[in-house]
């Protein structure tokens, strides 16, 4: 019998929601200034410099789970959809959309060669490399995929598509739909032919974080 998870003490709680505070304003401010002092992330979370030292001990190791974190989250989408037994293509199109809601591909190049990737992200950038490769050939051969998108394609679409800012946060998001529904229609036209390529490979994915 499972027994009830005992809630968090206050002061527990309160480290929770400043770390919470901490990588959100973590994200905004290094995908505004990669060059940003770590001082910038706790001003804009609204906490102590010291509570932020006392989950990261540098900026280069906040950077490294901001990106940790990224492809887990990544992972967590491309997975859901591979598991959609739906429509292929509305199952590939969703999972676009979601990844432009979490943020996916937003930090990687403005964090490139910011920190040491340790071998459990290159573990994990391969997984999302299959996996990924996996949803785009499911779609293709449900002949709902343009010829010639590959991963490479996928990861700059995202990339490009964060680097809109107009407006406030509001007018961002919906303008980075409006542009992702544009995209969509494109990668639909299985009777187009291949876009001028070829895609990035993925050694010209992973290379750009040893710059």
């Amino acid at each position: 019998m499972e027994t009830a998870r005992e809630p968090m003490s206050g002061r527990k709680a309160q480290a929770a929601r400043n770390d919470e505070l901490i990588r959100e304003a973590a994200r905004a401010v290094f995908t505004a200034d990669p060059g940003a002092p770590i001082s910038a992330v706790a001003e804009h979370a609204g906490v102590g410099i010291s509570a932020l030292y006392r989950r990261y001990k540098s900026k280069e190791d906040l950077l490294q789970k901001l990106a940790d974190e990224g492809m887990d989250r990544y992972l967590a989408e491309v997975e859901a959809a591979l598991d959609d037994d739906g429509d292929a293509w509305e199952a590939f199109a969703a999972f676009m959309r979601r990844c432009l809601d979490i943020g996916a591909g937003s930090l990687t190049m403005r964090l490139a060669g910011g920190f040491e990737v340790t071998e459990d992200m290159s573990r994990k950038g391969r997984e999302i490399h299959v996996a990924t490769r996996r949803l785009l050939e499911r779609t293709r051969e449900a002949g709902a995929l343009r010829p010639g998108i590959e991963v490479g394609d996928v990861s700059v679409i995202l990339e490009h598509l964060h680097g809109i800012r107009i407006g406030d946060d509001e007018r961002m998001n919906r303008l980075r739909h409006r542009y992702l529904a544009l995209i969509l229609d494109a990668m639909n036209l299985a009777d187009r032919p291949e876009p001028p390529g070829p895609a990035p490979s993925w050694q010209e994915l992973v290379t750009r974080y040893d710059d």
